[in-house]
C-alpha cells in the first residue's frame, strides 16, 4: 500500500483499512451513477485533523438536505483513525470523507475515508496567491433558499459544473474562480468561500443564497471578532471585491489563498493576509 495514498471502508460496523488500489465500490453505487452523495475535505496534520468536528457537523446537515441515512460521528472518526494512523507527521495531508446512497435496492450506504499528500499547486496557492476570474451560475441569488430540490447549502458529490468552471479559469489563464447570481450578487468558489476586507471590516456572502457554509471562514470571523476586528455578512458584488483591501478564497486544505489578480487587474492586499493566516494558525 502507497504511503501516500490510503483507503478505509465503514464495513458490518466496523472501519477497515484496504489497499489503496482495492475497488471498495461497486459500478451501481448511485454516487458514481447519479451523483447522489455528500462529501467533506479535512485537512491532515502533525496536530492530527484538528477542525474535524466542525466538518463532520457539515456533513451532517448535507447528508440531512439530501435524506441521506449517515452513519454517525462515531464510524467517520473511526474510518478516519484508521487512514490516519503512523501517518507520516512531515507530509501534509487531505482526507476525505465520502457518504453516498449506495446502491440502493435497501443496500446501505456506502461511507468511506480517502487519504493523500496535499497536492504541491494547492500548497503553492496558499503562499504564492492566485489569479480569479468572475463567472455567472445565472440564478438569482435568492433562488435556492426557496427551492431545496436544489440543495443549497449541501456538499454534493455533483461536482461537475464547479469543476468545469475551474477547468474554464484555467483555460483562460486563472487558477481559479468566484461564482455570481443572475444580477451579480457574490457566492463562492467551486471549493471555496470568498472573503474580503473593506472598511475596517472582513465581509463574505450570505449563505442564504444557496452557498455552502465555510468552515474556515466561520473560524476566521470568530478569531478576527475576537481580536476586534469587525466582521460583517454582506451582500457583495464584484465590484466590491475590486475595491476591497484584499480578497481572499477560503477553503479547509489549502487556507486563505490571496487574489492577485481578479478577472486580470493585479490588487494587493494591503499586508492583511499574514494577518488572516495568523489567525486561522491559531
Amino acid at each position: 500500500m502507497s504511503e501516500q495514498r490510503r483507503v478505509a471502508v465503514w464495513r458490518d460496523g466496523t472501519a477497515v483499512q484496504v489497499p489503496a488500489g482495492q475497488p471498495v465500490v461497486t459500478a451501481f453505487d448511485q454516487g458514481l451513477a447519479r451523483g447522489d452523495g455528500v462529501f467533506e475535505s479535512v485537512a491532515v496534520v502533525e496536530r492530527g485533523t484538528p477542525r474535524l468536528d466542525a466538518h463532520l457537523a457539515r456533513l451532517t446537515r448535507s447528508a440531512a438536505l439530501l435524506d441521506l441515512p449517515a452513519p454517525g460521528d462515531g464510524a467517520w472518526r473511526a474510518l478516519v483513525a484508521a487512514v490516519t494512523a503512523d501517518w507520516p507527521s512531515e507530509v501534509e495531508g487531505i482526507c476525505r470523507l465520502f457518504l453516498t446512497r449506495g446502491p440502493g435496492d435497501g443496500a446501505p450506504p456506502t461511507a468511506l475515508a480517502l487519504l493523500a499528500a496535499v497536492p504541491e499547486e494547492t500548497l503553492r496557492q496558499r503562499t504564492a496567491g492566485i489569479s480569479v476570474v468572475s463567472l455567472g451560475l445565472g440564478i438569482p441569488a435568492d433562488f435556492r433558499a426557496g427551492a431545496p430540490w436544489l440543495l443549497g447549502g449541501a456538499k454534493t458529490l455533483s461536482y461537475a459544473v464547479n469543476m468545469a468552471a475551474q477547468r474554464h479559469a484555467h483555460a483562460v489563464g486563472a487558477d481559479d474562480v468566484v461564482l455570481t447570481s443572475l444580477e451579480g450578487q457574490l457566492l463562492e468558489g467551486p471549493t471555496s468561500t470568498v472573503v474580503w476586507a473593506a472598511g475596517g471590516a472582513l465581509h463574505t456572502p450570505p449563505v442564504e443564497t444557496g452557498i455552502l457554509a465555510g468552515t474556515t471562514q466561520a473560524r476566521l470571523f470568530a478569531q478576527a471578532a475576537a481580536e476586534g476586528w469587525p466582521t460583517s455578512v454582506t451582500a457583495g458584488t464584484v465590484a466590491d471585491l475590486h475595491a476591497a483591501d484584499a480578497v481572499w478564497l477560503l477553503s479547509g486544505v489549502r487556507g486563505a489563498a490571496t487574489v492577485h489578480t481578479l478577472d486580470g487587474s493585479r490588487r494587493g492586499d494591503a499586508g492583511l493576509s499574514a494577518r488572516v493566516r495568523e489567525l486561522l494558525a491559531r
